[in-house]
């Protein structure tokens, strides 16, 4: 998969905050992503241990969501955990690991936030203008932001704001447990980004490419 580069990692917070807050107006959240024309969806995870960062991109055939290609890449990680700021810990390795898969995947699902971020720069919508193609967040805990519980169906949503906008959906993606928190990256409108991670969510919380990345990334299911 070909990569070009945006801009530099090695940035301090203040400028990588700065940078980010540029970045946001670049981001495309009015385009519907064409559920019906995607064949193939990528799921993104990375584990950090010892001083090591492993990310792991499984990508799927859909809707049958069978495996075609699992890379991994390993490297040091070199920045810190600073909250807001986990694309420049995670984003290196991971585009590392991309540039090395051959079925390129028409829409890509991390396990972290899009839009849901106090700039709209979750690691999903960051490395979305890398990528320059549809990318979903699909967290598994509350970052920020309010909403209402939803519904204990599958299916059930209540939309998150955070300073009176609306950045995602608290999405029940399975009946009677723990919702997920999913926004827009790039490239795709939110309620588009729904629509896909229910389709690749058919039995468990999480969607199926995310699981098979966590264990490829060392994180179990």
């Amino acid at each position: 998969m070909r990569i070009e580069p945006l801009h530099d990692w090695d940035l301090n917070p203040k400028s990588a905050i700065a940078l980010q807050t540029e970045l946001a107006s670049r981001l495309v959240s009015d385009l519907p992503l064409e559920i019906d024309r995607v064949k193939r969806v990528a799921g993104i995870d990375v584990s950090v241990k010892n001083g090591q960062s492993r990310a792991a991109v499984v990508v799927m055939s859909f809707p049958d969501l069978l495996g075609i290609e699992t890379v991994v890449a390993q490297q040091e990680t070199r920045y810190p955990y600073i909250p807001g700021l986990l694309a420049f810990r995670e984003g290196p390795v991971i585009l590392q690991a991309l540039s090395k898969i051959n079925h390129e995947p028409d829409a890509i699902i991390f396990d972290g936030m899009g839009q849901i971020h106090p700039r709209r720069m979750g690691i999903a919508a960051h490395l979305g203008l890398w990528l320059r193609r549809p990318t979903i967040g699909c967290g598994k805990s509350h970052y920020i932001g309010d909403y209402d519980e939803p519904a204990e169906t599958k299916g059930s949503r209540a939309p998150l704001r955070f300073r009176g906008r609306e950045l995602g959906f608290v999405l029940r993606a399975r009946t009677g447990v723990k919702p997920v928190y999913v926004s827009a990256g790039h490239l795709a409108t939110l309620e588009s980004a729904v629509e896909l991670v229910l389709a690749c969510a058919p039995r468990f919380r999480l969607p199926e490419p995310i699981r098979a990345a966590h264990k490829a990334a060392g994180l179990g299911k």
